[in-house]
């Protein structure tokens, strides 16, 4: 099967007072990445349920939520019926794991884990037979526009390396600092969907710079 890049554009980087025209500047993104943020697990407060919501309403393409909150399992129902597609919650903020993926799942829902730069990835081994999509960090979560640390690449061959071996069906995702730069090594270390906030919504045309994206990603894993 040919490698097919996703890219998924982070609204925290748009205006928010017109959210609905920001989604409309970028019409041949994959999923509309949403960044949802508690002011606990993170030290910044963005979005919520029902902002998730209303962004659902006026796209239909694929709502991708990141939950960058404490106790996941309390609250990930909410995004599945906001509409997203994927869920993700962080593994450093879930007691039971396996729990939080198999609702996500029972609710209609992919169900995706992420980690923070600090957290090895051989964490994420265990649940990987219980979740459709692994998230590495590749900045501090909780702002945007943060420079990319290279050595989250290292977490991302030793996943891609682990679920080609086994065999699964799970998409490598990466988010922070995603650029014209970096998408490259991403893309040839193992990645298959991006996060691009600040790149996406920096330039001049938004959508132009998805298409850049999606070449060089190929180009790297031609």
């Amino acid at each position: 099967m040919s490698y097919q890049p996703l890219i998924a554009p982070s609204i925290l980087s748009a205006d928010f007072a017109r959210l609905d025209r920001e989604i409309e500047r970028i019409p041949s993104a994959d999923w509309i990445h949403v960044d949802v943020m508690d002011g606990h697990f993170v030290p910044n407060l963005s979005f919520g349920a029902p902002v998730a919501a209303a962004v659902g309403r006026v796209t239909d393409k694929p709502m991708d939520c990141h939950l960058m909150i404490e106790d996941p399992l309390r609250w990930v129902g909410d995004y599945v019926e906001a509409g997203a597609a994927n869920v993700t919650f962080h593994l450093e903020a879930a007691d039971d794991p396996v729990a939080v993926a198999d609702l996500l799942h029972v609710k209609g829902s992919r169900a995706g884990v992420s980690i923070k730069p600090g957290t090895p990835a051989e964490m994420c081994f265990e649940v990987l037979d219980h979740v459709d999509l692994v998230l590495v960090m590749s900045v501090e979560p909780g702002f945007g526009g943060q420079k990319f640390m290279p050595g989250s690449l290292d977490k991302v061959r030793a996943l891609r390396a682990e679920i080609d071996r086994r065999g699964l069906d799970v998409l490598i995702q990466i988010d922070g600092g995603v650029d014209a730069d970096t998408i490259g090594d991403c893309a040839a270390a193992g990645c298959d969907v991006f996060v691009a906030g600040s790149a996406v919504y920096g330039a001049p045309d938004p959508d132009a710079m998805i298409g850049t994206l999606r070449d060089r990603a190929l180009a790297a894993r031609a």
